[in-house]
Formats: structure tokens, sequence, C-alpha cells
């Protein structure tokens, strides 16, 4: 403990961070939350024609999205590595589109004298929604607290990390696991990433980073055949949006003789409604009617190398920690650039379908 109690005075000292904040989409947690929470997040645009078959999806579940429960454990496993290990920082969250809300959550911040943290956002990668966005809102948030809202600073992009590769090539491992030992040696993984509109993905490098991290995990996991797909693409065609969407794959891969499929959801650090949803009924179902064999692969979740990694993304900037990534082109900066990942040109509702 003197160690940790060591580091957390000099974090005080050095770097003037006093907290971290655990920033989400946010979700509904009943019947009566799921239609404001998709007015909310569509903030007043016009309503997207899935608008009613979303809600329909919520409904499958009791109105309850898993993401506030899945944050709600990232955020007592984050207490808990930080006591162990330091610095030990409290530890807020605040969600973009439902409750806890972002703007609450720092107004809590600034009345326990909190005036600067780091941001840990629950999105791996580079582009306007899994990444501009948070900080659009964030800065949105600390407006409507007013001048004593606290400094924030987003931590950086974690998609080539060897905290996330290795939590998601253990997931990995363990749904081909989940294979009839009869197929499991030709089993296909389809690793799948919120589809966003071409125009959105030309303007970041969100699809490379994708790409590495499939090709990084896959590695990890013993080199079985994959491919990156898409889901949850939120307007439809003839709206350009990333492709293959994951249905069109499992009738891809059956005509060419695949028996047994693991869908690796590497786009998504833990469950949102599109994981249990989009993968869990719609993807199994046509998986079951072509006659494969579908695992779905957990996400990271609360894995502890995926928890040691926020750790380590806090270190790097309130101890001068090494920046470990295992990508082709080492870590990303530490602040995204003013004119990084713009929001292109898309359908007036479609930045992405709720969590």
């Amino acid at each position: 403990m003197d160690d940790v109690r060591e580091l957390e005075e000099g974090v005080r000292k050095t770097s003037g961070y006093d907290a971290l904040l655990l920033i989400s989409f946010g979700g509904p947690e009943g019947p009566g939350e799921v239609m404001p929470f998709l007015d909310r997040v569509l903030r007043g645009r016009p309503a997207s024609t899935r608008r009613a078959e979303v809600a329909h999806h919520y409904e499958r579940f009791g109105g309850v999205s898993p993401i506030n429960g899945h944050c709600r454990a990232l955020l007592e496993a984050l207490r808990g590595e930080l006591a162990a290990h330091g610095p030990r920082l409290p530890v807020y969250w605040g969600n973009r589109n439902w409750h806890p809300l972002l703007a609450d959550t720092l107004r809590g911040m600034a009345r326990d004298g909190v005036r600067r943290a780091l941001a840990f956002a629950t999105s791996a990668y580079s582009s306007f929604p899994s990444c501009r966005v948070y900080l659009v809102d964030l800065e949105a948030a600390r407006a409507e607290v007013g001048p004593g809202a606290p400094r924030v600073d987003k931590l950086r992009p974690f998609f080539d990390h060897p905290g996330f590769v290795t939590a998601n090539a253990e997931r990995l491992r363990d749904a081909l696991a989940g294979i009839a030992p009869a197929r499991r040696a030709a089993a296909r993984v389809a690793f799948t990433a919120h589809s966003i509109p071409l125009a959105m993905a030309a303007a970041s490098d969100y699809v490379a980073q994708l790409e590495e991290t499939c090709r990084l995990v896959a590695a990890a996991a013993g080199g079985p055949p994959w491919a990156l797909v898409y889901q949850s693409r939120s307007a439809p065609p003839p709206a350009a949006w990333l492709e293959p969407d994951i249905r069109d794959h499992l009738a891809a891969l059956r005509t060419e003789g695949v028996e047994a499929v693991v869908a690796a959801p590497i786009g998504f650090v833990m469950d949102h409604m599109e994981v249990v949803y989009d993968l869990d009924v719609e993807a199994r179902e046509v998986a079951r009617g072509l006659g494969l064999e579908f695992v779905r692969a957990a996400t990271a979740g609360t894995h502890p190398a995926f928890v040691s990694m926020i750790r380590e993304l806090v270190l790097e900037q309130v101890a001068g920690a090494p920046r470990r990534a295992l990508g082709r082109r080492g870590p990303r900066p530490d602040r995204c650039p003013a004119d990084c990942c713009p929001a292109a040109p898309a359908p007036p509702a479609a930045a992405v379908t709720p969590a």
C-alpha cells in the first residue's frame, strides 16, 4: 500500500488530475424510459424510420438495455483496480444519452471539488460516432454546468492496446471452444462492428483500426480464418454504409460450405442492445435458418486485462508510463487534432442507432 500512496501523491503533484470519468452511451432501464431515451438520442432530428423498430427491440428485453449494468460492473472493477494498484483517483460515471447524464455527473464532480479529470470512453476506435461525438457531448455538458465544470481530457483510442487485444482474444478462444468438436477446426470468425456511413468512415481511420484489431486478436487466438463485417446500420438502402452486413455474410459462408461461425463483436467493449438483439437474436435466427452453428463471443467487459489496460492509459497521463500498442503505426495521440473524424454528410437521423 505504500507504493500506492506514493503513486497517488505523485499524481496530484505532477499531473493535476484528481478524478477518472467513465463515459458511455447510456440506455433505458425500463419500458417507460424507451421512447424518451430514443427522443434524446435523436435530439430534434427527424425521426428515423427505424425508431419504432428499435423500440420493439427494447420491448423484447423488458425495455432494458444491458449497457448500464455493464457500466456499473466496469465502474466497480475500476475502483477496485485503482484502490489496489493506484493511482487512487475517485471514479465517476456519466452517459451521453441517458441517466446518469454527463452534465449531472459533472455537477456532482464540481461539488466534490474535482477540477481536472481524465475520461475513459467505452469506445476503442476513431470516427465521428465512436470518438469525436464524445468530445462534442462532453464540451456541451461542461457548458451546461458552467464555469465551475471540471476540465476533462479524454484518454486515447485503445484498439491495439495489448490489454484490449488479450481480453478479446480470450473471449474468442472461449467462443471457439463452444463450437462442436467436429466443426471447430473449420469454423470461421466474423468480427463485427457498427456500420457507419461511407463518407463518415472515409473521414477517419475507423476501418483501418478495426482491421488491425481483428488481425491482432485472431493471431492471439490461434489464427482462425476471419472476416470483418458490419451490423446495426441505421439507414436503409440506397444510403451508402459500410458492408457486408453480418446477415449477408452468414448466407455467403453457407454457400461456401461453412458449417460453424463465431460472431465476435470487436467493435463493442461491452454489450449494447445492438449486440444482444442484432447478434444474439437476429443473426442467430438467420444462422439457424441456414443450418449454421452459431456462437457469439463475449465482449471485453470486465476482463482483468481490459480493466488493467484502463489503469495503464491513466498512468500514461499521470505518471508518464510507457504507451503500449501492438499495431503497426504505434499508439494514437493523446489528444485528437481539432479536424479529426468530422461529421461527414450522413442521413439526418443516422449517426448510429441507439445502443
